[in-house]
């Protein structure tokens, strides 16, 4: 059975949220590909909508919007997700998970598409830190 942490990333507010989802939850997100938008429901988001963005597995090796499937592959990066370069043209080969969601992700990146009628402080039970009511 599928566990992983899902980071939901809010960019009206600029916070990034942290869930851990198993079960039901997490087989929402398994076979979806980066870029495919899936119902918040499954983080306690109800009535929001998030576009996955990224993710990696247990040994840390992130997925690529460019590499088909959810397997390991090998690749001569110059850059992006998995290697930043240190100097102009350089190359080096790489091992990353392609960009579909399986059980061998730990790590699931996700950003809100469609907002829900209430805030997502409010839904999470954090809008009251402001010390209004305290």
């Amino acid at each position: 059975m599928a566990t992983f942490q899902v980071a939901v990333a809010d960019p009206e507010s600029g916070r990034t949220y942290q869930f851990e989802v198993d079960g039901q939850d997490a087989n929402r997100f398994i076979g979806r590909e980066i870029g495919d938008e899936v119902d918040a429901d499954a983080v306690g988001l109800d009535g929001y909508t998030v576009e996955i963005t990224g993710g990696s597995d247990d040994a840390g090796r992130p997925m690529r919007g460019d590499v088909n499937g959810s397997d390991l592959k090998e690749l001569l990066l110059e850059g992006g997700a998995g290697f930043n370069p240190e100097r102009d043209g350089e190359r080096k080969r790489v091992t990353v998970r392609g960009k579909e969601v399986s059980e061998a992700t730990a790590q699931l990146n996700v950003s809100v598409a469609e907002r829900g009628d209430e805030s997502v402080e409010t839904l999470l039970g954090e809008g009251d830190e402001d010390g209004d009511d305290e």
